[in-house]
């Protein structure tokens, strides 16, 4: 299971990150790709002059498949398990932009600069269930993608291609992205405001502290549980201005739904747990992430590694 956030400082600058749950992780690192790697994609033939990327993934065929990813415009997109509703093309169709479901996080940050950007394009497009090889077979997946202004969802079911809009910026796992946002509103009773004293007959009361009235609050590790927990936290956390505070901000907001080891157990007996959680600060276009093991958050930037290099660089 996985949770993803977007928001934007007070200057208009976004942030983006995820946590990763599962029970193992899969040697993924941080991965750039340069302006000057030439892709050659499933369907599409070979891409080249590209923006540089930065995010979390693995290499497989020379090709970087990233869980999340973003490029230096300020676009970024991270998969979040779907099972169950993701149902991909079983073949290329014809008349469409034909993207295998491997290479879609890298087909958007390689093409787009904005949400808008994509949102049009997507209106055409086939979402493919193509395996890079026999090694990666193809993942259920829905998609966060965000920029400064906005977010949007993306789902592939057996309905087609389906976008909404992620007017709270944050996004779970199954079920789809309508029934959760129609569950919120199960939740609006949430507030954070200090209750004022109130009298029951005779009886005067106050709050034992902060956060009465956000009683009823999921605290558990299920995705519907998540979904508004997250969605609450993101949006009613106080707008930030520097770097230090919006990162703490990302963090923080991705630590109240992170999964720890021995609390949900998978079908096979096995503990989730928060393998990874990063995130990109397009203000700085630097990537910063933490493990299950280590919490100290480390950063990469895109200003610290060759972005005209032709060869995919992994750190």
């Amino acid at each position: 299971m996985c949770t993803g956030v977007r928001f934007s400082d007070d200057a208009g600058n976004m942030y983006f990150g995820r946590n990763l749950d599962w029970s193992t992780g899969y040697g993924q690192k941080v991965v750039v790709t340069p302006r000057g790697y030439k892709y050659k994609s499933a369907f599409l033939g070979t891409m080249s002059n590209s923006p540089a990327l930065i995010g979390m993934g693995i290499v497989a065929e020379n090709t970087p498949l990233y869980f999340d990813c973003a490029n230096e415009h300020g676009l970024a997109v991270a998969g979040l398990n779907f099972p169950g509703y993701a149902a991909y093309e079983p073949t290329a169709v014809d008349g469409k932009t034909n993207v295998a479901a491997y290479e879609f996080p890298l087909w958007v940050a390689l093409n787009f600069t904005s949400v808008d950007e994509v949102e049009k394009a997507l209106k055409n497009v086939a979402i493919v269930s193509k395996p890079i090889n026999a090694q990666y077979p193809v993942s259920q997946l829905h998609w966060i993608i965000g920029d400064a202004k906005r977010s949007i969802v993306v789902e592939y079911t057996k309905a087609g291609m389906e976008i909404f809009e992620n007017d709270v910026d944050i996004l779970t796992n199954q079920p789809g992205y309508g029934w959760h946002k129609e569950n919120l509103r199960n939740y609006m009773n949430l507030d954070s405001t200090m209750p004022k004293e109130v009298d029951w007959g005779k009886a005067k009361m106050t709050a034992f502290g902060s956060g009465s009235l956000i009683r009823g609050l999921p605290g558990g590790f299920y995705s519907t549980d998540r979904f508004i927990r997250v969605a609450y936290f993101n949006t009613h956390y106080p707008v930030q201005s520097d770097e230090a505070s919006n990162v703490s901000r990302l963090f923080h907001t991705l630590t109240g739904v992170a999964m720890i080891d021995g609390g949900a157990a998978m079908a096979d007996g096995a503990f989730e747990k928060t393998v990874y959680t990063g995130g990109y600060s397009a203000k700085t276009k630097t990537y910063y992430y933490n493990t299950y093991e280590n919490p100290a958050i480390k950063s990469v930037s895109l200003k610290d590694v060759d972005v005209d290099s032709a060869e995919l660089i992994v750190l």
